[in-house]
């Protein structure tokens, strides 16, 4: 039958942002339609530059293929007077506090829905977005891990 394909997956980026001396947090979420590659994650970087106005940043990132492409390489290279990677071990979930916000969503907006349509799962994430902000739990996932300021 005729009538509008409904996208087979939506993704999501994230990024926890904490400030140096421990006294603010910020979240902030990114989805699209289809998979994050490394393209559209420098697209999201760039974007989250905006809301730093030039500070320094150090970025915590995982083993992810897209996180160590050549593409990204050679964009992170030409960032380091703003940007300093860190990189997690290969598969350290534990060390991530990232890893704390989806299982926030997954455990409570996102748990045991069957939606109709994407976009409604997509409200669902951005609602528990904006509990997790408002409930500052950011910090908490900084505090399951081992990382400090």
């Amino acid at each position: 039958m005729g009538g509008l394909a409904l996208p087979e997956r939506v993704s999501a980026a994230a990024a926890l942002c904490y400030r140096w001396d421990g006294k603010r947090s910020r979240l902030y979420l990114q989805t699209q339609v289809g998979a994050y590659n490394d393209q559209s994650l420098i697209a999201f970087l760039k974007d989250l530059r905006r809301h730093f106005r030039g500070q320094r940043v150090t970025l915590l990132w995982d083993g992810l293929t897209s996180h160590r492409s050549h593409a990204m390489l050679e964009y992170l290279d030409t960032q380091k007077h703003c940007l300093q990677v860190e990189r997690l071990p290969g598969y350290a979930p534990e060390l991530n506090p990232v890893e704390g916000l989806w299982s926030s969503l997954k455990g409570r907006e996102l748990a045991n829905r069957c939606e109709s349509t994407i976009g409604a799962v997509v409200d669902a994430a951005n609602v528990g977005v904006l509990r997790i902000r408002t409930e500052q739990l950011a910090f908490s996932f900084l505090d399951h891990t081992p990382l400090s300021f």
